[in-house]
């Protein structure tokens, strides 16, 4: 029997069991109306109106009276009972909220990005907002610390080493009061396809050429993030008091406690009083056209030579892709705001990184780690097909993708490949396939969609399991460093983002009860449906499986439906920009070569 399920079923976060159980409506705004007053339109004092002293944390944001939990009494209970503890925590979270009535997680990041004082931000958002699956959204600017890796970028080695050294210096104190989401801050950021050679040596090539030039990785560490709880429709600012040294003076904890106070209240009043500023946008050409790498023709060549490799045992299966690149005029939030409306994901976020930025709409979680229930979870997706014009239209192909025996067997083996890569790090009497083949519908395409988990073995950290499972064989293929070796010697061009991971790692806690410490969240995607903005170019790119019976024409096909989503999201902010400033015609044609060889219609689809 075909299940099918929308793509509500995964996404940034989801709350946590013990989390969802307590989520109940005595979670309401900490802040109460003092009255209505109307404002003068973009009002904004920039300060965040008035501070009480003591141990009370209230303060005054507009009309609004908003008390900062837990109170300063709490946290110097919290610092003297952790001093019992092998490991003391170092971090308390402090948090206040208000409605999130007026603010929708676009706004609140563009009012937090434009007052930051650096080019580093993020904003993750999922398509999905039940009390249990996507819940929340995340915003963050201003990082405490950046960490890139890379030629030309201070470190060539594996990025996860430094990583966890930073994130292990720290230990968030457990205040079971505060009801959390489950991120409260951490490093946000990527890890780029080509990373795979520090984890696997044999997969290593010097001489792939690098077009985009950017980080192999980069991870922003924050103190400071705000969260939009959907469910409850309220929006958290969340930040870290450092606890001082044991040699600091008296008074360190109390003065921590306002700089942290503080923290949350001029946050507050950046949301509730900045003027909200758009993007600023210059007219646009509707003119340009796509360039892809290879083209159709270098497409299919790759297609054919891989399933040589195939027919002569080689390989099973490999994933080739194709970049595409397009120049335009757009603000790449502009491009991002439009892309989540037209290709609704369980992963959609826009990052920053200064000089260039990450626009995504994933619908393929990597590696998930549980704190709570210490399991490792990964979701494979091969198998796709389009929509359809209507509703049987679309129950028809979504049935001929599930009873399809090539796109069933592709299936099964990266089932088992996840299955494998589980087991390198988990206990194999725990690992289980949760789900199997069940039928995705994204806003494009139809996709077979699996789950599997198992429980972390003891001694191995999340990082580990990073590793084992990184990149996905659904976007490299199988056996899958061989499938990896021949994908180099093809395209001879570095991945970059594509194709590796985007998400986050959490600091370490404490568990309330025993006061053990517990690694902390992970939550990454795979970078598909991905594009990365630089120097006004956006460059997207996207691939297929290949298996001994793939026909070319069709498989590149595939990556152009894969890739339309992100197409749609540039046109579509175009079009808009250009009505709004008049006179700019429309133009039409993919090109499908950097040097024109192939001009590829896309069709009206």
């Amino acid at each position: 029997m075909m299940v099918t399920r929308d793509w509500t079923s995964s996404g940034w976060l989801p709350a946590s069991p013990r989390l969802a159980a307590n989520a109940t409506a005595d979670g309401s705004e900490v802040g109460k109306w003092a009255g209505r007053t109307r404002r003068r339109e973009g009002e904004f004092a920039g300060a965040a109106g008035r501070i009480e002293s003591g141990g009370s944390g209230e303060f005054d944001v507009g009309l609004l009276r908003i008390a900062v939990q837990p109170s300063l009494d709490h946290v110097k209970s919290i610092v003297e009972e952790g001093k019992k503890l092998p490991n003391p925590p170092n971090l308390v979270p402090l948090t206040a909220s208000i409605s999130s009535e007026f603010l929708t997680p676009s706004a609140i990041y563009l009012k937090i990005a434009a007052n930051a004082k650096t080019g580093h931000s993020f904003l993750f958002e999922s398509a999905a907002t039940t009390e249990t699956i996507g819940r929340y959204s995340f915003i963050g600017a201003d990082p405490r610390k950046t960490l890139v890796s890379g030629p030309k970028h201070g470190l060539e080695a594996d990025p996860l080493p430094r990583l966890d050294a930073e994130l292990s210096k720290y230990r968030v104190a457990a205040v079971p009061s505060l009801r959390l989401p489950p991120m409260t801050g951490g490093a946000v950021g990527y890890v780029g396809y080509d990373c795979v050679k520090y984890f696997e040596p044999r997969t290593r090539r010097d001489d792939m050429k690098d077009v985009l030039e950017v980080p192999e990785s980069l991870f922003m560490l924050y103190d400071t993030i705000v969260a939009v709880d959907h469910f409850f429709q309220k929006v958290l600012v969340i930040t870290y008091l450092h606890v001082p040294p044991p040699d600091a003076p008296s008074t360190a904890l109390a003065e921590a406690y306002d700089t942290g106070r503080k923290t949350i209240a001029d946050t507050l009043h950046i949301l509730q009083n900045a003027p909200l500023r758009l993007p600023e946008q210059g007219p646009v050409s509707l003119e340009q056209q796509y360039a892809s790498n290879i083209g159709q023709a270098g497409y299919e060549a790759h297609v054919n030579t891989l399933k040589q490799h195939i027919l002569t045992g080689d390989i099973i299966q490999a994933v080739p892709s194709q970049r595409i690149a397009r120049p335009t005029d757009l603000h790449p939030f502009n491009i991002y705001r439009h892309l989540r409306t037209v290709n609704p994901s369980p992963y959609l976020f826009y990052i920053n990184c200064s000089t260039f930025q990450i626009i995504g709409a994933s619908p393929e979680l990597l590696a998930k780690a549980d704190p709570l229930t210490h399991r490792i979870i990964t979701h494979p997706i091969a198998g796709t097909v389009t929509r359809g014009a209507t509703p049987a239209e679309d129950t028809a192909l979504a049935n001929t993708l599930s009873s399809s025996l090539k796109d069933r067997a592709e299936h099964i083996m990266l089932v088992d490949l996840a299955r494998n890569d589980i087991n390198r790090v988990c206990d194999p009497l725990t690992t289980r396939v949760d789900q199997l083949m069940v039928v995705q519908k994204f806003s494009h395409v139809q996709h077979l969609v699996s789950e599997v988990s198992g429980l972390l073995r003891p001694g191995l950290t999340r990082f580990d399991a990073f590793r084992s499972i990184f990149p996905a064989g659904t976007v490299s293929g199988a056996p899958k460093i061989r499938a990896m070796q021949l994908i180099a010697a093809l395209e001879r061009e570095k991945r970059g983002v594509y194709a590796g991971a985007v998400g986050y790692f959490g600091y370490a806690s404490l568990d309330p009860f025993t006061g053990e410490e517990e690694e902390g969240a992970m939550d990454t995607c795979i970078a598909l449906r991905t594009m990365v903005f630089k120097d006004h170019t956006a460059y997207l790119q996207a691939g297929g499986g290949i298996v001994w019976d793939s026909v070319p024409q069709e498989e590149y096909e595939e990556t152009m439906n894969k890739a339309r989503g992100g197409m749609r999201g540039i046109e579509g902010a175009e079009r808009g920009v250009s009505e709004g400033f008049g006179g700019v015609n429309e133009g039409k044609g993919v090109e499908g070569g950097v040097d024109g060889r192939r001009k590829v219609d896309l069709g009206s689809g």
